[in-house]
């Protein structure tokens, strides 16, 4: 009898503490809204994947390793100013716009990220692997770390990440108003020569930053979609701005065409080239990292292409 009573009293035991152990993992589980629905996401994830460049960046950025993420466009396997960040041993699952879904499972991820324009088709798939989170756009730096920040439990450290972001953009119009005075803002073009064609950005990276940093888009700069393909140098005129902004692989077909177009009398006459001001960028940083500490190297570059360490608030005679 004794033992039956102390075999009740231990499956009691055991059946509330089971039922604690549920309750505080219902109480830890929250829901994430994304782009595609709503992820029930519990504790701090560990085991997470990016499906994405930008989500890669972010990741590193809020201080966590992935331990799959998906390969470069360039350098491969990764962008050099993300390797040394990734942890030993992390597994590359293909590219953006086909990752290995069976690899993803095997990896037995507690969060998945991915982008809207990349994953949508894929997404069912994945939201059965593991909760999984869709940014609405690859370019929206903030957002995504919001997103990412909510989906980990790091919300703190992203906000932290914004604040930092939000004070350099704010330092930097202040300095580029101080340099330039009437000339600012400035309306620039992001460009990008190709082999066979020239591509002119209306989105983009590159371009949302800019916006943000306060930079204009000339007015023949405001249509939908991702920008146009310009495939006869006759229509070099539509890169006609203040500055551009220029970024080019190393690559013996994109050199010709690049020496061919510049030779042109139509690309000399252009604005930003009489004045000087056409800026070679780094097409990784410029397009292709799409996350918070790409677009500090972004800045990082204008800064030091506008000459802006020293400039002061105009009138003010102090730092900005």
């Amino acid at each position: 009898m004794l033992f039956l009573r102390t075999c009740r009293r231990f499956t009691a035991l055991t059946l509330l503490s089971s039922c604690l152990t549920l309750a505080a993992h219902a109480e830890a589980a929250r829901s994430v809204e994304h782009s595609l629905g709503e992820a029930r996401i519990t504790g701090q994830p560990q085991r997470i994947v990016t499906l994405y460049q930008g989500a890669t960046d972010t990741a590193l950025a809020l201080g966590l390793e992935p331990v799959g993420v998906v390969e470069s466009w360039l350098e491969r396997p990764m962008y050099r100013y993300l390797r040394d960040r990734l942890p030993a041993g992390v597994r590359y699952l293909g590219l953006e716009t086909q990752p290995d879904l069976e690899a993803v499972a095997g990896l037995a991820p507690d969060l998945v990220v991915g982008a809207r324009y990349r994953h949508a088709a894929v997404y069912p798939l994945l939201s059965r692997i593991a909760p999984t989170v869709i940014a609405d756009t690859a370019h929206d730096v903030e957002a995504m770390l919001e997103l990412m920040g909510e989906a980990t439990g790091r919300e703190v450290e992203a906000q932290a990440l914004l604040a930092e972001w939000r004070a350099r953009v704010a330092d930097f119009r202040c300095r580029a108003e101080a340099r330039l005075g009437d000339a600012w803002p400035q309306r620039v073009s992001v460009v990008s020569f190709r082999g066979d064609h020239v591509r002119l950005y209306y989105d983009g990276f590159a371009r949302s930053v800019l916006d943000q940093l306060g930079f204009l888009r000339p007015a023949g700069q405001q249509g939908s979609g991702w920008g146009i393909k310009l495939v006869s140098r006759e229509t070099l005129p539509a890169l006609d701005a203040d500055a551009i902004f220029v970024f080019m692989r190393d690559d013996a077909a994109v050199a010709e065409l690049h020496r061919e177009w510049t030779a042109h009398p139509l690309w000399q006459s252009l604005d930003a080239v009489e004045q000087g001001r056409v800026y070679y960028v780094d097409p990784v940083i410029w397009s292709m990292g799409a996350g918070i500490l790409a677009a500090h190297r972004l800045l990082d570059e204008l800064y030091d292409h506008y000459e802006l360490h020293d400039a002061v608030r105009q009138g003010e005679g102090r730092a900005c």
